[in-house]
């Protein structure tokens, strides 16, 4: 008789494993053009520049929020562009954004990639 409740639950339990893969991509708000070309060309365009840092400080204060155990370090605008442009001309068909990404796993100390 202990079966029968154990079997009726099967289809609850099943919701719950399948349940995480039906969560929402995750959505980041960006630029048209987030491509490293975009970020290297801005150099010469210091309006766009500022912007695209103002973008990825605050991408690191959400991530902030977000994880408040693991919180990025106070950075400058300089050591965000810095790093911004390191990744790109290593990764110069990459986008921009990534490196927002990659700044914060390393300066929080999480030591493991975002995954999205």
């Amino acid at each position: 008789m202990t079966r029968r409740p154990l079997l009726s639950l099967l289809p609850i339990l099943a919701l719950f494993a399948v349940a995480p893969g039906l969560a929402a991509p995750l959505k980041i708000l960006a630029f048209d053009d987030s491509s490293c070309k975009t970020w290297l060309q801005s150099k010469d365009d210091p309006e766009l520049r500022l912007q695209h840092i103002a973008w990825a400080r605050g991408f690191l204060s959400g991530h902030n929020y977000a994880n408040q155990s693991r919180q990025v370090t106070d950075v400058s605008s300089g050591t965000i562009e810095l790093y911004i442009t390191r990744y790109c001309k290593d990764k110069p068909a990459g986008q921009f954004i990534d490196a927002a990404y990659r700044m914060s796993d390393e300066y929080s100390g999480r030591g493991a990639p975002i995954t999205r």
